[in-house]
């Protein structure tokens, strides 16, 4: 933008050099030094303050789906980035063991409650003592809550969306053996309830920034387009300035200005969702400050959502 407003300035001295309207001395001939400071002094370093612009991506939540039993795997009805509904079955675990202990309990609670019957009758008749009564109570309530877990992992072995998604890379099949264990999740389940927009900024530029300030996207999926938004929120923490607990000492090391990231919400909820997890453009943030940038802030981010059509990176 910087060159286009100076190289037009050029245009219109050497035009009216030419014109004679001006005259072709040694102060015109340099003034394009002069407007080249005064634009960059003026309007583009004031522009990082008053609009500042940086990096954005669209992101979504994604859960590692870890099953809360382990055994075989027996089906994988689920297809690859294909939209589920929340509960949809991802997979089915072989549920011959789980169902069997269930009806070993059922077996053993039913015999368990004729015998509390039975030995109520006989505690009434004064035959036997009430302890005998309060131990066969304690051994029904006992297996009770078993049958109840045992339950609970029959139920486990259908695997279902946690949310509404879909599920990408999907690498499993039947006959695989799953773990319950966290650190061997079965497949990636991505959450597309909720679209996370977040833009980085420099950190000279994030002093005046503020929530539901106004907030325009030009992303590379959508060339010529500017969508958007408002801002959310600015992070509080990145991770060079997190302190984790250890038994160490302080370690020194390299201190890096890293950008803060800015919380974006999208105006238009159907565009958020369309956009697939990844997309990324520039973002560009109009504060209160130095509002008269803002003007060449829009233009410079609308020339850049033309170039989307043919610059990849």
């Amino acid at each position: 933008m910087i060159v286009f407003l100076l190289n037009s300035y050029i245009a219109i001295l050497v035009a009216l050099i030419w014109l004679k309207v001006i005259p072709g001395n040694l102060f015109w001939k340099i003034s394009p030094l002069f407007i080249l400071l005064l634009l960059l002094i003026g309007l583009f370093i004031p522009m990082g303050w008053g609009a500042p612009a940086g990096a954005a991506i669209i992101g979504r939540q994604s859960v590692a789906i870890v099953p809360d039993v382990a055994g075989e795997v027996i089906e994988v009805p689920v297809a690859p980035n294909t939209s589920l509904k929340a509960g949809d079955v991802l997979f089915r675990i072989d549920d011959t063991p789980y169902r069997a202990q269930l009806e070993t309990l059922n077996a053993q609670l039913s015999l368990a409650e004729t015998r509390l019957a039975e030995m109520t009758q006989l505690a009434r008749r004064q035959a036997t003592p009430e302890f005998n009564v309060e131990q066969r109570q304690a051994e029904v309530e006992q297996l009770k809550a078993q049958v109840k877990s045992a339950q609970w992992n029959l139920d486990k072995t259908t695997v279902r969306a946690p949310a509404d998604g879909y599920v990408t890379n999907v690498a499993l099949r039947k006959g695989a053996r799953v773990s319950n264990l966290s650190l061997t999740p079965a497949m990636a389940f991505i959450d597309t309830s909720e679209t996370v927009t977040v833009a980085e900024i420099p950190q000279i530029y994030a002093r005046y920034i503020r929530p539901g300030q106004k907030v325009e996207i030009a992303f590379k999926y959508l060339p010529g387009e500017i969508v958007t938004g408002t801002v959310e929120t600015v992070l509080q923490a990145v991770a060079s300035g997190q302190a984790a607990p250890s038994g160490s000492a302080v370690a020194p090391k390299e201190i890096e200005t890293s950008p803060f990231v800015v919380r974006v919400k999208l105006d238009d909820a159907t565009v958020a969702a369309s956009l697939p997890a990844g997309s990324a453009g520039t973002a560009a943030i109009y504060t209160d400050h130095v509002a008269a940038t803002h003007i060449i802030r829009q233009v410079v981010l609308r020339q850049e959502a033309i170039m989307n059509y043919v610059v990849s990176f």
